[in-house]
């Protein structure tokens, strides 16, 4: 099975709370659309499986630039694309600049309040966002295949949230204003590395200490049998990392309401009542059900993850 960043499971959940971060000028359209905001989170993931251009969105190969590589990285596009090339940015992840680029885009839907806008940008920043926080997601290595560490990706974003989240605390408090929001995309995914090593480290030496016949487990998935990580080595793993997973998801939730209440607070905080209720094109509709028919399909374009 393909585990896409956190997770559909999670990635829902982190949309769908996000929404009790928000104003009151705010929430009362969010939440009259909250099965949309949930349904829709991941539809980036399943957009990877239409648009070859999609996968690199997620995530940045820090390692990929030195020891030190947010020294290394403009956050500036302009200026990293002069220093490194375009061609080595997409190679290696944009994913503070699509924040970047997907926030711009809410703004303006804000500012035209166009309500299919804002729910599709609202939901693609919120996937993006909460990607920015998955260790995982700012490495090459980002599947332990460097380390003999093959499945930590879907074992740390899908399966520790699939069984543990509904214990975790989700009181964040309220969303934030943000002044600059390429400053702050960048800030996640460097504070999110600082967790890269913990990441690889404790399932390594989980492993090495684990029983072997205990590791895995077989289970049925959409009437397939697969391989995964047994509930016990989850746990384990999950207890060693000492709540990591569980700030990463309340972090983010909080982070994704702030930039949903950001760009509104940008876009002049238009009244939210009596938007433009623009209907969805047929191109657009075309679009969209193709994706879904590619994602069913199974075959994710640009860099595995699992």
């Amino acid at each position: 099975m393909l585990f896409s960043s956190w997770g559909f499971f999670a990635h829902m959940r982190i949309n769908r709370l996000a929404v009790f971060t928000l104003p009151g000028d705010l929430i009362g359209f969010y939440k009259s659309n909250i099965n949309y905001i949930t349904e829709h989170a991941v539809d980036p993931d399943k957009r990877r499986y239409a648009d070859s251009l999609e996968a690199p969105r997620h995530y940045l190969d820090a390692d990929h630039y030195g020891k030190e590589p947010f020294k290394v990285i403009p956050r500036n596009w302009k200026e990293a694309a002069a220093k490194l090339s375009e061609d080595t940015l997409y190679a290696y992840g944009i994913v503070p600049w699509q924040i970047q680029r997907t926030y711009t885009k809410l703004v303006y839907a804000f500012k035209n309040r166009d309500s299919i806008l804002i729910l599709k940008y609202s939901d693609n920043l919120g996937h993006y966002i909460a990607d920015a926080h998955v260790p995982l997601h700012t490495s090459e290595n980002y599947n332990g295949q460097m380390t003999n560490q093959v499945g930590i990706h879907g074992l740390w974003e899908s399966r520790l949230p699939e069984l543990f989240a509904d214990d975790y605390d989700y009181f964040v408090g309220k969303a934030k204003y943000i002044n600059d929001p390429l400053n702050k995309a960048w800030d996640i995914v460097e504070h999110t590395n600082t967790m890269l090593d913990s990441t690889l480290t404790i399932e390594k030496n989980l492993s090495k200490s684990f029983p072997a016949d205990r590791k895995y487990t077989f289970n049925e998935r959409n009437n397939r049998v697969i391989k995964e990580y047994s509930i016990a080595y989850a746990k384990a793993y999950h207890d060693a990392l000492n709540g990591m997973v569980e700030r990463q998801m309340r972090s983010s939730i909080l982070d994704v309401g702030s930039f949903w209440y950001s760009a509104w607070v940008d876009a002049g905080q238009p009244d939210m009542k009596n938007l433009i209720k623009e209907t969805i094109t047929l191109e657009e509709k075309k679009k969209t059900e193709k994706e879904e028919q590619l994602y069913l399909k199974g075959k994710a374009l640009g860099r595995p993850e699992n």
